[in-house]
């Protein structure tokens, strides 16, 4: 998967690339195709791929976590 995602970026930001720097009748084209599956294809699956096996609960702001935060700053302190 981190491969396919590597491999997606590249592709993508190939073509902005090539519609920036290219002077072709469809430059305008390459550039918005790139963009478009960079947001709708390359960062979704990134996403996905870095939270798949997170607890979402580990990074919410509870009461529990905050507990738990404050006492490791009152361990830090001595």
């Amino acid at each position: 998967m981190k491969y396919i995602i590597l491999i997606l970026f590249i592709a993508t930001v190939g073509l902005i690339l090539t519609g920036f720097f290219v002077d072709l009748e469809y430059s305008q084209k390459l550039v918005g195709f790139g963009t478009v599956g960079l947001f709708i294809v390359v960062f979704p699956l990134f996403s996905y791929y870095r939270w798949k096996d997170k607890n979402l609960k580990d990074y919410m702001l509870t009461k529990e976590n905050l507990d738990r935060m404050r006492e490791s700053q009152k361990k830090k302190k001595y």
